[in-house]
């Protein structure tokens, strides 16, 4: 056998004996449906961390609620029971407080004003800054819309909401928000909302148009009123003690991916409002996309009022970011 042969031989059988390196699987929870965009968003951040680790790192996905509702899900971040999460800013209030304030209605008007808001304020950045010591680390903003509503009735301004019982999920500012606009709000997690709405025991629910149209809610609730009354993106989380674990060079991976997945969620939320409207229209939804916008600005007024009273100087501090984007961006 000749030397080059058997050196060959030799490097093949020792890689042969040694074990494969093992393979980590992440976990990844989120509320929405298997057709949402971001189940979308989240397989597509999934792929990007497995090729940008060369395999040593899965991200297994569990959709629909399988393993919490968002609040449960941002508290077993937080213990480390999973690895990441995908929510509304205003779900990790309860964690650092002053987030409650992205969900001040009517910040901005537009998709592009909104994901400059997120990228460069100042204020915004530095409660995103406060996570870490909560348990958990902000990676990207991904993008879920403008919250409307849909109800079983017309709504066409603040008088059609008094007396009208709307499913919305636990946060001040957006019970503030809705109680100055005249309804009777109910918390309750997103999976028993369609039910409940069947049955009666409320009237209807907001939420942005994709996660209306992967839940069906225009079947129970055909009245579809475009208030945009609060823009609603979401920020993926990783749990930080699965950060500390990470090497430098995955943290940078992961951290890469989430940006892809955010751009790549950003584009499909953006792209989709419209194909979805005529979809949910085509199957029986009315849709008003001209509700009295001028009304239902002026009846948030107390919330905004609120808001400064808890707040104080935050309030003024956001409110800034955001009058400038507006003028930036039209």
């Amino acid at each position: 056998m000749n030397k080059p042969f058997a050196m060959t031989l030799l490097a093949l059988a020792t890689a042969l004996a040694l074990p494969a390196a093992a393979q980590t699987t992440l976990k990844f929870s989120h509320t929405d449906q298997q057709a949402g965009a971001r189940q979308a968003a989240a397989t597509v951040f999934a792929k990007k961390v497995e090729e940008l680790t060369q395999g040593r790192y899965k991200v297994q996905i569990f959709c629909c609620s399988q393993l919490g509702n968002d609040p449960k899900n941002i508290e077993q971040l937080a213990l480390g029971g999973i690895d990441f999460t995908v929510s509304g800013t205003g779900s990790y209030a309860p964690h650092v407080a002053t987030l409650n304030l992205t969900a001040l209605p009517y910040l901005v008007e537009n998709y592009q004003q909104g994901w400059k808001l997120y990228d460069e304020s100042k204020w915004l950045a530095a409660q995103f800054d406060k996570a870490p010591a909560k348990g958990f680390r902000f990676l990207s903003t991904w993008e879920a819309g403008f919250r409307s509503m849909t109800t079983k009735t017309a709504l066409n301004s603040p008088a059609d909401a008094k007396g009208m019982k709307l499913r919305t999920f636990p946060n001040e500012m957006m019970r503030w928000t809705l109680e100055s606009m005249g309804f009777t709000i109910q918390i309750m997690p997103l999976p028993e909302v369609y039910l409940a709405i069947q049955q009666g025991a409320v009237q209807g629910q907001e939420n942005p148009i994709d996660t209306i149209y992967s839940n069906k809610f225009y079947e129970v609730a055909p009245h579809i009123t475009l208030t945009n009354h609060v823009y609603s993106p979401i920020p993926l989380a990783i749990s930080e003690k699965t950060w500390a674990k990470l090497s430098p060079a995955d943290q940078k991976a992961v951290t890469e991916a989430a940006q892809v997945a955010a751009k790549f969620s950003r584009q499909m939320i953006a792209g989709n409002d419209e194909n979805q409207l005529k979809e949910m229209a085509s199957r029986g939804a009315k849709i008003n996309a001209k509700p009295d916008l001028a009304a239902f600005r002026a009846s948030v007024q107390p919330a905004y009022a609120k808001a400064k009273e808890k707040y104080g100087a935050d309030v003024d501090a956001i409110l800034k970011d955001a009058d400038a984007v507006r003028k930036a961006v039209k």
